[in-house]
């Protein structure tokens, strides 16, 4: 089973953040053949990071619950808040096999919570630009919740446009960056 998980940032953390990169990146070593996509989520002038994405292949709501909460630095409050929900890996490729590389500034999370109607349930025709693509889904896999993207793209409005408009509840969208060691 495949999950995404978001962990937005609590106001005011990124001292204690910095202070536990190592922690976060030696957990995250543990899975590293389980990752499909990681890395941090950032404020609109792409200075401060807002958020840490990972999205990762487990096999059921438990692993994915205890992946979440005994992640160090949730359990040192550097996060207000957490998004866990299953998807569904649509290209089924990794983030390092994104033929674009992992590298550049042009690169976004879209987060799209569903309301109503299930949409945008197959990747836009044009791929390319496209590192992970997926509906975010309850934790039986039955009931779409909404549709998460991490993508290449020329700016925000762009980056949201990879989703239906007007057929989510609400859209957020963050610049961000391939994770992982320096």
């Amino acid at each position: 089973m495949e999950f995404i998980c978001y962990h937005r940032d609590r106001p005011g953390s990124l001292p204690l953040r910095q202070a536990l990169i190592e922690e976060h990146w030696s957990y995250m070593d543990r899975f590293e053949k389980e990752l499909i996509a990681r890395g941090p989520a950032f404020d609109a002038a792409r200075e401060v990071p807002v958020g840490s994405v990972h999205v990762v292949a487990l096999p059921d709501p438990a692993a994915a619950r205890a992946f979440a909460f005994d992640e160090p630095t949730y359990q040192a409050g550097v996060y207000r808040d957490v998004l866990l929900r299953r998807w569904r890996n649509l290209l089924g490729r990794t983030m390092w096999e994104f033929p674009g590389g992992t590298e550049g500034e042009d690169r976004y999370l879209v987060l799209g919570l569903g309301q109503g109607q299930a949409v945008d349930l197959d990747p836009p025709a044009n791929r390319d630009d496209l590192l992970a693509y997926g509906p975010l889904l309850s934790d039986d896999g039955g009931t779409w919740l909404g549709t998460a993207a991490l993508l290449r793209a020329s700016g925000p409005e762009a980056a949201r446009a990879v989703l239906t408009p007007d057929a989510y509840a609400s859209v957020e969208v963050r610049p961000w960056e391939c994770g992982g060691r320096r």
